[in-house]
């Protein structure tokens, strides 16, 4: 249950819980990262993501600590993200030519590869060195680390079921979300769909950690709403591949060989953005505050039947 929040348990005990050992599986990756740099910067930043995931769960019921501690999280990622489009763009070119592989002649397109992975080592010449970012980004998550302790939340805490305390920010995340898929298709564009991915991975991370409050029916909704964050995400992908031609000295949006990749690029934007609707509408179904009941049922019930096991 590492990040997963035990009804049974003491709220503010168990987000300190979650924080710490986030926390301290982030500094391991760094202490262990040897020649494997970019794995580290990976699991680093998806560590980052969960805390601020986990953060924004209390933040209507604790505010301070959320802009306090999210800042503080958003920093340490950010230190790691100068590579992040480069390298994006590099898997953003596999994943199309492996999609349409069936009816398309990949050769002609091999030089944008190299172009993709020229502008990759370029990127990363001309920024700070790797290492040094990761020991950066390790001293701001010890710092973070030192001040788990003190976290605190207001004194509902001390009901163990703690709804009054997660209700508010689940609600908040899912309509959010909600209200970003509605806006990104009554009026598509880059920024949008790329706001709606960040609502919609928030609320992953949410269901991930109130998973315990009924597993079997949680888990498969925490994989279809991690599903519909995939697809976003490699929608926005594609338009960093794009931003990537015309940023490359090595490429140009104007030769035939990039004309024809962002051909495959917006036939397949087009793709993940239908099937996103569909999935979308499935998750944001209910309105916020029948979400909020449901969940909240549930929550206490599984507090209730833990207390019963145990009594017997």
């Amino acid at each position: 249950m590492a990040y997963e929040l035990d009804p049974t348990q003491p709220l503010d005990a168990e987000t300190r819980r979650i924080a710490l050992t986030l926390i301290d599986h982030a500094i391991a990756q760094i202490d262990g990262a040897g020649g494997a740099a970019d794995e580290a910067v990976h699991e680093v930043r998806k560590d980052c993501k969960k805390l601020r995931g986990l953060l924004r769960l209390l933040r209507p019921a604790a505010p301070a600590l959320y802009k306090r501690e999210n800042a503080a999280f958003r920093e340490a990622a950010a230190a790691l993200s100068v590579l992040r489009d480069a390298e994006a763009a590099l898997e953003t070119y596999d994943a199309l030519i492996e999609h349409f592989q069936a009816n398309l002649e990949p050769e002609p397109l091999l030089p944008l590869r190299e172009g993709l992975e020229a502008h990759k080592a370029a990127t990363a010449a001309a920024g700070r060195d790797l290492t040094e970012q990761l020991g950066e980004t390790r001293s701001l998550l010890w710092a973070a680390r030192e001040r788990v302790p003190d976290w605190e939340l207001p004194a509902e805490a001390a009901d163990k079921a703690g709804w009054s305390l997660l209700g508010p920010g689940l609600r908040k995340t899912y309509r959010r979300g909600r209200r970003a898929m509605q806006q990104a298709y009554a009026e598509p564009g880059v920024a949008v769909f790329h706001e709606w991915r960040k609502r919609a991975k928030y609320l992953r991370y949410q269901l991930r950690l109130l998973r315990p409050a009924w597993p079997p029916l949680l888990k498969p909704l925490h994989q279809q709403v991690k599903r519909l964050g995939d697809w976003l995400g490699d929608d926005h992908d594609l338009a960093v591949l794009e931003q990537v031609l015309h940023e490359a000295e090595a490429l140009s949006p104007a030769n035939d060989p990039e004309q024809i990749l962002l051909a495959l690029a917006a036939q397949r934007s087009t793709q993940l953005r239908d099937e996103a609707y569909w999935l979308g509408r499935r998750l944001y179904a209910e309105k916020p505050k029948h979400l909020d009941r449901r969940m909240q049922r549930y929550w206490q019930a599984a507090q209730g039947l833990a207390s019963a096991d145990g009594s017997r």
